[in-house]
């Protein structure tokens, strides 16, 4: 099968143009990563205004994730079908409309729904950004290349959403962070619109939709598992529950795109080494990136006290090293190999997220640079070098779906990120203890969050109130070192299986 597309040219004004096209869809791909991450520094905010329980403030950061999860590989395999250009411009208008809702939410349940709305208009923007790039460049070298400046939007765009949310914190109320995309969204529809070739599968066949059932059903089934073991832990009926239908739902779909002559996905990519230890690689990376950046945000406003802008600061070098790292891949992966640069990338996330076990309250920032330096230079190397592997190991015409693929990954990862770094920060800042003097409804509104302890603490007198955020800011940092070790822990296994499945490639 070969994909047909507008043809650019070389040379010339196709060359221009091409570049042209290339810089549109880094803006599509900064719409959807940097409302990713962008806020996490408005947590505290959105705590104080909109008082959401802990379970609530969970799914406020994992429901834009867990929908864009649950539908990209069904959005990827459209786009393949319908065309890739124009479910960019259906998506990125949906887009705008949702960034609306979520700026003006009354409350915490509206804006749990705003967030899972652009996350079903997200799921249409990211697949598209990567397969269209094939189009534009089907030269391997310059795809490299053009992957390379997709990548570093991609990574430091999400690593520098909390800049951005600072930077508007420090002016505006939360909601801004939301209505910034408005601006990205008109350039990108006009832009689109102007610069984009179409390009879609000349054959598609059906979309099949009970295989699209079954991997929405499936994905949304485990993400959501995940995230209420992270809220209340696995005894509650609905995490088993959950799980058993994820699983069920998955274990379908695969057997299904085994039997269809135009599947939805075409499983037998996983055959590929490449294109598994790409995708292992994608979804180990940004769950690194996820756990430090949602949690991290809240440690340097709420135990170091820092302003949204000053916290958004602290976190630069992150985005500096994933820019960085991203452009620099190609030549990194032509004189080292893919197989030691990715393994070599998950390595040095792996590290730096074991640094983050000796987090105190009174930890230099220097040492936190240094781990953000290295997670944003590591995932940035792993998240662009697991998306050349991901197009380089399928087919032109299911680019869509293979990208898909890649994004699912990228999802999940920021779920998992968020959900295990939360399920044990949650369980040691609840079994923190409470000063003498705090009464008992007082105690329970400060073990929901460490945003509601210091909260609650402002209707104290003057010692019990300082006793209670002391405690509560030592408990939140126990959370966060021992988070950050088992997470280090999983990245370094990850590393180990990657080795090995590019031990022949």
């Amino acid at each position: 099968m070969s994909t047909t597309s507008t043809t650019l040219g070389t040379g010339g004004t196709g060359d221009r143009r091409r570049w042209s096209g290339l810089a549109v869809l880094v803006l599509g791909v900064l719409l959807v990563v940097v409302d990713a991450t962008v806020l996490v520094l408005a947590i505290p905010s959105i705590t104080e205004t909109l008082a959401p329980s802990s379970t609530a403030l969970l799914w406020i950061g994992d429901s834009y994730s867990f929908v864009l999860a649950g539908l990209l590989v069904s959005m990827g395999a459209l786009s393949d079908r319908i065309g890739r250009k124009r479910l960019l411009l259906i998506g990125t208008a949906a887009f705008g409309a949702a960034s609306l809702l979520a700026a003006y939410a009354p409350g915490p349940g509206w804006l749990i729904a705003a967030r899972a709305l652009l996350g079903v208009a997200g799921a249409t923007i990211m697949p598209s950004t990567l397969s269209l790039i094939r189009a534009l460049f089907p030269e391997a070298r310059e795809r490299a290349r053009a992957i390379g400046i997709w990548g570093a939007a991609a990574t430091a765009g999400a690593a520098a959403g909390p800049l951005v949310g600072g930077v508007l914190l420090e002016h505006f109320w939360w909601g801004s962070v939301f209505l910034l995309n408005l601006p990205v969204v008109a350039l990108l529809l006009v832009l689109g619109g102007w610069l984009l070739p179409e390009s879609k599968d000349p054959r598609p066949g059906r979309l099949d939709l009970l295989s699209v059932l079954c991997s929405m059903t499936g994905l949304i089934a485990l993400v959501y598992a995940i995230t209420e073991a992270a809220a209340h832990g696995v005894a509650r009926w609905q995490v088993p529950v959950a799980a058993v239908l994820g699983v069920l739902g998955l274990w379908l779909f695969v057997r299904r795109q085994l039997r269809l002559a135009d599947p939805l996905l075409d499983v037998r990519l996983f055959a590929d080494r490449r294109f598994t230890a790409a995708v292992l690689g994608a979804l180990i990376a940004v769950f690194g990136l996820a756990g430090v950046v949602f949690f991290m945000s809240q440690y340097l406003q709420l135990v170091r006290g820092l302003s949204p802008l000053t916290a958004g600061l602290a976190e630069l070098p992150a985005f500096a090293g994933a820019a960085a790292a991203s452009i620099l891949t190609a030549r990194l992966t032509r004189s080292a190999g893919p197989r030691a640069a990715l393994v070599g990338g998950m390595a040095l996330l792996g590290l730096a997220l074991g640094a983050l076990g000796l987090l105190r309250q009174d930890t230099s920032f220097l040492l936190l640079a240094v781990v953000f330096l290295a997670v944003g230079a590591a995932e940035g190397l792993v998240y662009t070098l697991s998306a050349d592997l991901v197009l380089s190991a399928a087919p032109p015409a299911r680019s869509g779906a293979a990208s898909a693929v890649s994004e699912t990954a990228y999802e999940l990862g920021t779920a998992l990120g968020i959900a295990l770094f939360g399920s044990v920060l949650t369980a040691v800042y609840r079994g923190g203890g409470t000063p003498p003097g705090v009464d008992a409804e007082t105690a329970a509104r400060a073990h929901e969050s460490l945003g509601s302890a210091v909260a609650a603490a402002q209707h104290l007198p003057g010692e019990a109130g300082q006793a209670l955020v002391g405690m509560a800011q030592e408990a939140f940092v126990r959370g966060i070192g021992l988070a950050a070790v088992l997470a280090a822990v999983l990245v370094l296994l990850g590393a180990g299986l990657a080795w090995r499945l590019l031990r022949r490639v």
